[in-house]
């Protein structure tokens, strides 16, 4: 069998690519498109959900061609693991099978669109709520764990296996290794509270060090996901551990990660104010190449986005 061919990842000061992964926010409360669990890995099993992430995707490429910037595509495969997925009723073979028409929707919609700039992120969530680092694996648990979900997704044409919403550093180091073993380019998005902390308590930068001292620098890059600007951006400075940032995929809200769990609406926070806000980060650190949004952003946040960053 030959190698797969895997495209070029955005390099630091490259042209601007940009990445959602606000999908499911965007489905339930602006589309009322219901995901039991907050899964959208299920949408594949159905003609109208595969419609709905097709003309998803086809309105991502169409607005990055149109401003002529990159573009990180996510698969719907955040909550497509093991044990996040058992309680909607899937079993290990549908999981395999789901994660890899992930990979092929969004691999049409980059073939059909014939536009260049366009990299293929295989999302990886975390093994349990994003949002505390309570009952957390070990680095070896971490990695067989995650081997299961990459080592199908290393099969596929993904480019990249992202970590996203990672809540403590033996699992991101788990997850990067089991990358490595299986051939695949990793990302790494740690989500972060109120104060810039992961929700361990750790350092940002801390935790970076301790996965790069880890893995001897597999992960290609390092993002913040799932936080607020503000939350964060004082935290940033200039540093080599803040070099190996390469992303930033905000949320709209201010609200704390306890807030958000409880809301029942979306806050939407300030497109404009968000467009800026990552705008000036840029603008601080030139070396950022990949801005977007997490939970409730849309369109609207990702125009704004754009305007303010390019």
């Amino acid at each position: 069998m030959s190698p797969i061919e895997r495209r070029p990842l955005p390099g630091q000061r490259d042209r601007l690519y940009l990445c959602h992964t606000g999908l499911e926010t965007d489905l339930i409360f602006n589309h009322g498109v219901d995901l039991p669990g907050f899964a959208a890995f299920p949408l594949l099993d159905s003609p109208d959900g595969r419609a709905t992430l097709a003309r998803y995707y086809d309105d991502l490429i169409e607005l990055v061609a149109r401003q002529n910037v990159g573009l990180v595509m996510e698969s719907v495969t955040w909550m497509a693991n093991k044990d996040r997925a058992a309680d909607l009723g899937y079993g290990p073979e549908d999981l395999r099978r789901l994660n890899r028409e992930a990979i092929a929707l969004m691999a049409e919609a980059r073939n059909k669109s014939g536009y260049g700039p366009l990299v293929l992120s295989a999302n990886i969530g975390p093994r349990s709520d994003a949002y505390t680092a309570t009952g957390g694996m070990s680095v070896s648990e971490a990695t067989d764990y995650h081997a299961e979900q990459i080592s199908c997704l290393a099969t596929t044409s993904v480019d990249v296996a992202s970590g996203f919403t990672l809540a403590y550093v033996d699992e991101a180091i788990g997850l990067a290794i089991a990358a490595r073993e299986h051939g695949l380019p990793c990302a790494i998005a740690f989500t972060v509270e109120t104060d810039g902390r992961l929700p361990s308590g750790v350092a940002l930068g801390d935790a970076i060090e301790q996965v790069d001292d880890a893995t001897g620098r597999s992960p290609a890059y390092y993002m913040v996901n799932c936080a607020h600007p503000d939350h964060f951006a004082k935290t940033l400075k200039p540093s080599p551990w803040m070099d190996r940032i390469q992303g930033v995929i905000a949320n709209a809200s201010r609200c704390s990660h306890a807030e958000l769990d409880a809301a029942e609406e979306l806050d939407d926070g300030d497109p404009e104010e968000l467009g800026h806000q990552l705008a000036a980060l840029r603008g601080k650190f030139p070396h950022l190449s990949i801005l977007g949004g997490c939970c409730g952003t849309d369109f609207r946040h990702l125009e704004e986005i754009l305007a303010r960053s390019r």
